[in-house]
């Protein structure tokens, strides 16, 4: 049996590195926001035959002085660029630039779509983002405390889901620090699907810390004598290849995804598998020692 409960301060001290780290990378570099989240103009095409290069879309689009662009292919032909908010004379411009640029005898120039996200629309879409978050949170903390309202020693209730929102801040913090970094150093840019992976993570990893604290409430309710820090390990080794063969089962297929999956979701795939392994470690590593730890400082507390 492995000893997760004794070795708690090396898991700590990984966890608290990382977390560390990503604060200090979402303080300096800070998360690229699309135009999602930031209001602008995006253009969808598709080429008739032999798509351009994406790096020299890119430069062409430059010349155009629209501010940043981002140049994205999709499938086997076609391209999205998003700039800034362009009105319908400046997009019939690009348009006939591109043509001009890019058309010939063998290749043709269509246009797909053409969307346009105002400033009022992307504030919108920001705050309830971070609205959805912040209701998430607090439900899993109601939740729990009514789920385990029945074992409320040696730590109460209310615990287990301060502690499960303690274990999703590490998950989700770690996860977007990545994408500070992402978007820092090659430009990748976060957009609604990036909340809505964030969310998922949130509903994985405390599907998956659950499963560990259920385990506890029942060892609680059948070893009521037993020490709380004993009885926490063997709830962990007892549901560890569960997590370890769900955890791993999804990252194939994120993997996959990530690897195979094209650009429309390579980092939505990119955010679920970094986030569903934090979720993984964090449940066995982070969330059920800090049950201890609290248990520990209560007792000390009162004492």
């Amino acid at each position: 049996m492995i000893n997760f409960v004794g070795n708690k301060f090396i898991a700590f001290f990984i966890s608290g590195l990382a977390f560390v780290v990503a604060v200090v990378a979402l303080v300096v570099f800070g998360l690229k926001p699309s135009m999602d989240f930031t209001g602008g103009s995006m253009l969808e095409l598709k080429f008739t035959a032999n798509r351009p290069d994406v790096a020299e879309v890119r430069t062409f689009m430059e010349k155009e002085n629209l501010g940043g662009v981002v140049v994205q292919s999709t499938g086997s032909d076609g391209l999205i660029i998003k700039t800034q908010f362009l009105s319908e004379e400046q997009h019939q411009m690009v348009l006939a630039d591109l043509r001009k640029g890019f058309e010939n005898d063998q290749r043709k120039l269509i246009e797909e779509q053409f969307e346009t996200i105002g400033p009022a629309v992307s504030a919108q879409l920001r705050d309830r983002s971070i609205k959805a978050i912040i209701v998430v949170n607090l439900a899993i903390i109601l939740f729990l405390t009514y789920s385990f309202r029945k074992v409320s020693k040696p730590v109460s209730s209310w615990t287990y889901g301060v502690v499960a929102v303690i274990a999703l801040i590490h998950d989700v913090t770690i996860t977007a620090g990545v994408f500070a970094f992402l978007g820092h150093f090659l430009g990748v840019e976060i957009d609604v699907a990036f909340v809505v992976a964030l969310l998922t993570i949130l509903g994985f990893s405390v599907h998956d810390t659950i499963v560990v604290f259920d385990r506890i409430r029942e060892n609680l309710i059948r070893r009521s004598s037993e020490n709380f820090g004993a009885m926490v390990n063997v709830a962990v080794n007892e549901t560890l290849a569960r997590s370890i063969n769900t955890t791993l089962t999804t990252m194939l297929t994120l993997t996959a995804l990530t690897i195979f999956g094209g650009d429309t979701i390579r980092y939505f795939a990119l955010t679920l598998l970094i986030g569903i392994f934090c979720g993984a470690y964090s449940s066995i590593f982070v969330a059920s020692p800090l049950l201890v730890v609290w248990d520990k400082f209560k007792r000390r507390k009162y004492a």
